[in-house]
């Protein structure tokens, strides 16, 4: 099963739009995953036409997103055999890793994947056992120095990840 992974689009407030490339990835993509941060409903919409509807799309709120943004704070969802746990991170940069780590052992257990957003940085590395994926900004929001998300591949409990830019 082919997951896209994003995160921190800003769109309208800090982008015009999700770029092409990362509109072909969502649409190529059998799931997406994103971790908040979208600004707009608008932009909610647009993701879960993209990912193919919403029982493809796995969102939650991010920090600046307005109440409208009726999405949970933490997602759990098994694909491919693979636990993920989705969350944004808010909260300060300092403890952001052990904080994420800690929500996702507390929703999802042993073995499962955190994917959070909020720092605007590309983090895959384990925390405390915990495997974190970052995939930084889809649009490449400051602080961010350029566009990024992430492809995973998963398949009977199996997880590879691809870091994916403008190409």
């Amino acid at each position: 099963m082919r997951v896209a992974i994003v995160s921190d689009t800003h769109v309208p407030n800090r982008a015009r739009a999700i770029p092409a490339w990362v509109r072909e990835e969502l649409e190529r993509a059998e799931h997406v995953l994103h971790a908040g941060d979208w600004d707009a409903v608008d932009t909610v919409e647009t993701i879960r036409e993209l990912a193919g509807g919403a029982d493809r799309l796995t969102g939650v709120r991010g920090n600046v997103d307005p109440p409208a943004v009726d999405l949970p704070e933490v997602a759990t969802v098994e694909l491919g055999g693979v636990t993920f746990v989705v969350t944004h991170g808010s909260g300060p940069h300092h403890g952001y890793r052990e904080r994420v780590a800690n929500r996702v052992r507390a929703h999802g257990g042993t073995g499962a994947v955190g994917v959070a957003g909020h720092i605007h940085e590309y983090v895959d590395e384990t925390v405390d056992g915990v495997r974190l994926l970052n995939p930084g900004s889809a649009t490449g929001a400051s602080p961010a120095s350029e566009p990024t998300m992430m492809v995973a591949e998963v398949a009977d409990g199996t997880l590879s990840v691809d870091r994916r830019d403008a190409y």
